[in-house]
């Protein structure tokens, strides 16, 4: 049976008010899949808990990626040096660093409020820089995926996880980029995994995760060069499709 013609101008006429609707929405790019354009990469945060006793922890592993990206890029610094280490700023509750100058200048942001209340941290510091949540990018720990897998998100729900759901409280919107970082379950059996959850995200990886773990955060640290290079499109599928030659277990 033929498609009639008027089926077929009411399809060309969705798809025309659809393309004229999503670029004006974060919302609607993010469920379609469409990325921006120009967004520039201004702040990422690495979401964790301060102090010795959480370093290095499964739920610190945005601060391991900050202290990758920072410790590189000291690294690759004419003599060795180049600055670029965390101090601390107590207006903004975290430990901010800077890589970069003129306009490709990237601020890195540790809050220091502990996980649960990061937003408080986050908000200070958009509004100290004057920067908008379009410009903010979030590396977060995401135990729904295994150690070893990434993806790259430009919005959405907690989706269980306290850092995010402070952030999302404190700018009053879920349209901000977050780059989950995968740390894997602690088991399959809901109640079980339900019954290790603390203990699995306060503990640290094990001497056979640590080169896997090594390999996540390079990536990550390539992701957000590839963002502030390329945008969120390339990045995103790179990001999303990254897998390790021998992961762990």
């Amino acid at each position: 049976m033929p498609i009639p013609s008027w089926f077929n101008r009411l399809r060309l006429l969705a798809t025309i008010c659809l393309a004229r609707l999503i670029p004006q929405s974060p919302c609607l790019r993010a469920k379609f899949l469409l990325w921006p354009e120009q967004v520039a990469l201004k702040l990422v945060v690495g979401l964790g808990n301060p102090g010795p006793k959480y370093a290095g922890t499964r739920h610190n592993v945005g601060f391991m990626a900050l202290e990758k990206l920072v410790g590189d890029a000291a690294g690759a610094a004419v003599g060795g040096g180049g600055g670029g280490g965390f101090r601390s700023q107590a207006k903004l509750h975290g430990l901010v660093a800077e890589l970069g100058e003129g306009p490709d200048r990237l601020r890195l942001l540790m809050p220091q409020t502990y996980m649960n209340d990061s937003g408080r941290s986050i908000r200070a510091a958009l509004d100290w820089f004057g920067f908008s949540p379009e410009e903010l990018l979030v590396l977060v720990d995401d135990m729904d995926l295994p150690l070893g897998r990434l993806r790259l998100r430009l919005s959405g729900s907690a989706g269980g996880h306290n850092g995010l759901r402070s952030t999302i409280s404190h700018l009053g919107s879920q349209e901000f980029a977050r780059l989950r970082i995968g740390i894997g379950a602690p088991a399959e059996n809901p109640a079980e995994r339900k019954q290790r959850t603390v203990g699995h995200v306060l503990g640290r990886f094990s001497p056979a995760e640590q080169p896997a773990l090594a390999a996540v955060l390079t990536e990550v640290v390539a992701g957000i060069a590839l963002i502030q290079r390329l945008g969120y499109e390339r990045a995103g599928n790179r990001l999303n499709g990254f897998q390790l030659a021998d992961p762990p277990g």
